[in-house]
């Protein structure tokens, strides 16, 4: 008995000891997690019991040079559904699917989800979204939100872009200042009880959104709306494949007007316009296409036009003088090749000025023979042909160009007038605005300032000009040049009564060759004396004549006739080459 009785109270003193072990251990615990953990089990708990839904910001607007809005928001709604909060799910269904336009079986799959949160539709009319609040519905909530809305729908489509479903930029201006516009969205907390029913009267806890910046650009919609009328009849008269027209200001790079039709709706810019509506195709790539911007993302042969850029670089170097006389015969042999003039039967003798007057291309072959691969090279690379501008749009291309080590006496004598390599639109009319102003580099742009929705802070951009990539001088004589040319050469059809014009006309061939389509342009500026104004016109595969002296000089010229005057541009005082300070 004694025996047993001692095993016993042995049992006992070790179930004890287990005991009073667990209990030290579950004091211990609850010790640690009353004390040292309160804060994260708090913080559990009032997230069980909050409900979040975001207030979207009001994305800023874009505002033109004139203070036009062409970039807005509209207020739209978005229907969600709270599953533990839904009275009446049948009815909830039968009345979102009939207010929606939805079908019943898709919006049951969403009603009968068992989610905090569950959105039905987004971007939905206000007026519908009013109707569906008015019902009353337990469980269905109904909030205010933006869609992005713009007043002139195609104007400018490619340089403004448009967001996408989240109101994020995916094109244009809208996705490169994304920072700068889509501003801070806000929250609202309500309370729950433990079902997941919000608590009706329960402190709602509300962090108000920050709208974006308004963004202040260079465009003008009336310069605009001028170029695309202009751009659109041309290509109607012409049986144009695509027409597009730059207009920038080349003393600072501000771009007033950026045109390239057709064009496409930007509230509604996923749907193909007929002009893209191609049957067959991928329908993603089609759009790629419809939204791609031919003036910054595709290259072409500038042909004639870019002989501004050879006869500043021959200037600039001392290679030749207004006054040096050259003979075209109606071609020029290099090497193994005969290369021939526009004019089959040959301009004879003539100057250097009459040279470019009348686009003869053995002048500018012997002009580039003069300078050189090298110093060409150099001069290709000092105007900046070689690098991007850095215009604030997306998927800038760069220009193709023959490397220097590969660039024999055959491939000069092709860049110096224009053909054998590519570059932008863009690029073109950036450089011809650099050596016609001055001499400075400037980067072509819109963006002007932002201003937040406050007024309280303003961020003035800036952006980088190269000085002196050609002297005063060269300048200078450019200037003179290609007055002479709108006023007695091969762009006569460019000249503005009252106005002093000055420009280059191209007609380049496409490739290839054999299947004899065109590019047909003309770059202009003016006043000639003081270029407040640089325009380019390209116009791709006109039918009929295409002769961009012929087709694409008058086009400027009547965009010329309406923003001149209304840039206040004052008409000519007529002034001598001497007293412009024109040296030979």
């Amino acid at each position: 008995m004694s025996s047993n009785h001692t095993q016993h109270r042995k049992k006992t003193a070790v179930l004890f000891f287990l005991l009073c072990l667990c209990m030290a251990g579950l004091t211990g615990r609850l010790v640690y997690l009353m004390v040292y953990r309160s804060d994260y089990y708090s913080k559990m708990a009032e997230e069980l019991h909050q409900r979040e839904r975001s207030i979207k910001a009001a994305r800023g607007r874009i505002i033109d040079a004139t203070g036009t809005v062409i970039a807005t928001n509209r207020t739209v709604c978005t229907i969600s559904v709270i599953y533990n909060q839904m009275e009446d799910r049948e009815q909830v269904i039968r009345i979102l699917s009939r207010e929606l336009g939805i079908e019943e079986e898709k919006v049951r799959k969403r009603v009968e989800k068992r989610s905090s949160r569950e959105i039905i539709s987004t971007n939905v009319d206000k007026e519908i979204g009013d109707r569906i609040r008015n019902f009353h519905l337990a469980g269905v909530k109904v909030d205010e939100d933006y869609r992005r809305y713009y007043p002139y729908d195609s104007l400018a489509s490619r340089v403004l872009g448009f967001t996408g479903g989240d109101n994020q930029g995916i094109i244009g201006l809208e996705v490169v200042y994304e920072e700068w516009l889509k501003g801070v969205n806000g929250t609202i907390l309500t309370q729950a009880d433990a079902a997941g029913v919000e608590i009706e009267n329960a402190f709602e806890d509300r962090i108000e959104p920050v709208p974006g910046n308004d963004l202040y650009i260079s465009l003008d919609v009336n310069i605009q709306q001028y170029a695309q009328q202009a751009a659109y009849e041309t290509m109607e008269r012409k049986g144009a494949k695509q027409v597009s027209v730059i207009v920038m200001n080349p003393q600072n790079g501000e771009i007033m007007a950026m045109v390239n039709v057709p064009e496409f709706h930007l509230n509604d810019p996923f749907t193909l316009t007929e002009a893209y509506a191609a049957e067959g195709e991928n329908r993603q790539e089609l759009l790629n296409r419809m939204w791609r911007n031919p003036a910054i993302n595709d290259t072409y042969e500038p042909g004639s036009t870019f002989k501004i850029i050879t006869a500043a670089a021959g200037l600039e170097a001392g290679a030749v003088g207004l006054e040096d006389h050259f003979s075209c015969p109606g071609f020029r042999i290099v090497e193994d090749r005969k290369i021939r003039c526009h004019k089959t039967g040959g301009h004879g003798g003539e100057t250097f000025l009459q040279g470019v007057m009348n686009s003869c291309n053995p002048v500018f072959i012997d002009v580039g023979q003069r300078l050189g691969v090298d110093r060409y090279y150099h001069y290709f690379e000092q105007f900046g042909l070689k690098e991007k501008t850095g215009i604030d749009l997306p998927g800038e291309a760069g220009t193709i160009m023959h490397k220097k080590e590969n660039m024999g006496l055959v491939e000069l004598a092709t860049v110096s007038f224009g053909q054998s390599f590519q570059i932008t639109p863009i690029q073109l009319i950036t450089t011809a605005a650099s050596i016609i102003n001055g001499g400075n580099r400037v980067t072509p742009h819109f963006a002007v300032r932002a201003v937040s929705s406050d007024r309280t802070s303003v961020h003035r951009f800036s952006w980088p000009v190269k000085e002196h990539i050609v002297s005063e001088e060269t300048s200078a004589s450019m200037r003179y040049i290609l007055e002479q040319v709108v006023a007695e050469g091969s762009g006569k059809k460019a000249a503005v009564e009252g106005f002093r014009i000055g420009g280059k006309t191209a007609t380049s061939e496409k490739l290839p060759r054999s299947l004899k389509k065109y590019i047909s342009s003309f770059i202009g500026f003016a006043p000639a004396d003081n270029p407040r104004v640089i325009a380019l016109i390209t116009i791709d595969e006109p039918q009929g004549v295409y002769y961009g002296g012929t087709i694409a000089a008058p086009v400027i010229a009547d965009i010329f006739k309406n923003i001149l005057p209304y840039l206040g541009i004052p008409e000519a005082v007529e002034e001598t080459a001497g007293s412009m300070g024109i040296s030979s």
